[in-house]
């Protein structure tokens, strides 16, 4: 029987404090894999703790892929090929140096990536703006250095060690106006002679950015669990390009052990590596957050990006990178003649609103919003006449689902009928780079920027255009 000692007083949850405890125990090999874990009930009586803690431990520890259920039989430990770890990781945190086709516009979108632009918190941003300008006048004339000033990459490090866990010195931290200008550093920065292998399906914008400099990249098929393993190990790729915690647009998550295998694999050779965008990876809804690649890695394989373009707004364009130590000095010597691109306004305001506690308070908000809008849509469409005709995939992480459609209707037709009406909805085959299509009629639901007033009026529509 699994025997921990927990406490009840601590900030912690209890929950979170068990689930802490058997991901130890099996990531050390004390739990083996294929052992089964003791029932919630007996554990609950063991530890005495209620049953609601065990199963949200449980659940926690399956949605990650650490653990599996056998229906009737209980809960057993997967198998991982844990990454060797041949060198410590060192990090000094007080460290203070220095698709395809443009779609149609139509008045109902779920292709939109946008948020809703009524949640940015601009008398709060307003009010922390004009303080910069009054404290930090000659700081805003200053030349900002080429990764970003000081301050904001100190309060990204903080936020991203108390939130996931991650420890990142500032020094690895480059801002840039936008994900696709890091992209663009990192093609210069790698150099354009390596091979990328990419999600299939997956952005159209990564492919469209590697071509136009002539990188040569493989698409690799997503299945249910992430990107296939086996087809990146038969391929030729020196890096891959992919999100994890969601992907996008198939909203596959990739499981702890899947986690391990491509760190593995990224180690095999030194230059290799492993381009991890978590994109919106603030908004889970189940259980906290998932560990980031960056997080586990212990070989200085991941070079992260992530935005708060999802998070804040998208017309803020600030995005990160963070580089694995060895990558700095070749940073410093190819690129650190480029300007920063983002405004010292920005940079000094945005650093204050994480320092300032705003912006934990802000996702938290966000968080309880979009469950809300999330779970309303999902269920409106279960009460409606659509139920038999469909199923939601994919719904747990971020701020698009995947739609299933069971019909004989081509799915041309179907965006055709919907733009007829003032819809408009991207299937998941649009996002294919080659034909090996598995993903038939389902369809990427962005709910973000979506009404709750309109809601039933895109329903609606939806029952007229499945009419066979």
């Amino acid at each position: 029987m699994l025997t921990y000692s927990l406490n009840s007083s601590s900030k912690i949850p209890l929950y979170e404090q068990l689930y802490t405890s058997i991901k130890k125990d099996i990531l050390k090999g004390k739990l083996l894999a294929h052992e089964k874990l003791p029932s919630k009930r007996n554990l609950s009586k063991h530890l005495g703790i209620s049953v609601v803690t065990i199963e949200s431990s449980y659940q926690q520890l399956q949605a990650e892929g650490f653990i599996y259920s056998l229906p009737k039989k209980g809960f057993f430990v997967s198998k991982i090929h844990l990454q060797k770890i041949h060198t410590q990781k060192k990090i000094r945190l007080d460290s203070v140096s220095e698709t395809r086709s443009v779609l149609p516009r139509t008045e109902l979108n779920l292709s939109h990536h946008q948020i809703d632009p009524e949640t940015f918190p601009f008398a709060t941003w307003s009010r922390l703006l004009r303080s910069v300008l009054n404290e930090n006048q000659e700081k805003l004339v200053d030349v900002s250095p080429s990764q970003g000033i000081l301050s904001l990459r100190q309060a990204i490090a903080e936020h991203l060690n108390a939130y996931r866990g991650m420890a990142v010195d500032p020094q690895q931290i480059i801002i840039g106006a936008g994900t696709d200008y890091l992209y663009l550093l990192l093609i210069q920065l790698l150099g354009t002679n390596k091979t990328v292998a990419i999600e299939d399906p997956g952005y159209p914008k990564i492919r469209k950015i590697y071509e136009q400099f002539n990188v040569h990249f493989q698409p690799v098929p997503v299945n249910e669990d992430g990107i296939d393993l086996e087809i990146l190990n038969q391929s030729k790729a020196d890096i891959v390009h992919i999100s994890p915690s969601h992907q996008f647009p198939t909203g596959s998550i990739l499981p702890i052990s899947k986690r391990y295998e491509l760190l593995a694999w990224a180690s095999q050779k030194e230059n290799r590596y492993i381009v991890e965008d978590d994109f919106d990876s603030e908004f889970r809804f189940i259980g906290k957050p998932l560990p980031s690649l960056q997080e586990i890695d212990h070989s200085d394989k991941v070079i992260y990006i992530n935005t708060f373009s999802k998070s804040l707004v998208s017309t803020l364009r600030i995005s990160y990178m963070i580089l694995p130590p060895q990558l700095l000095p070749l940073f410093k010597e190819r690129l650190s003649f480029y300007a920063n691109t983002v405004s010292n306004l920005e940079q000094y305001t945005l650093a204050k609103f994480i320092k300032e506690g705003y912006f934990e308070k802000h996702l938290n908000r966000m968080r309880i919003y979009y469950q809300k809008k999330r779970d309303y849509f999902i269920n409106q469409l279960k009460e409606s006449s659509l139920s038999k005709k469909i199923s939601i995939v994919n719904s747990s992480s971020g701020l698009h689902f995947i739609l299933h459609i069971k019909t004989i209707i081509p799915e041309e037709e179907i965006c055709q009928r919907a733009i007829e009406q003032g819809f408009s909805i991207t299937p998941v085959t649009s996002f294919y780079h080659q034909d090996n299509q598995t993903w038939p009629h389902c369809f990427v639901v962005n709910y973000g920027n979506i009404k709750k007033d309109n809601v039933k009026k895109i329903i609606t529509i939806l029952e007229n255009i499945l009419q066979d």
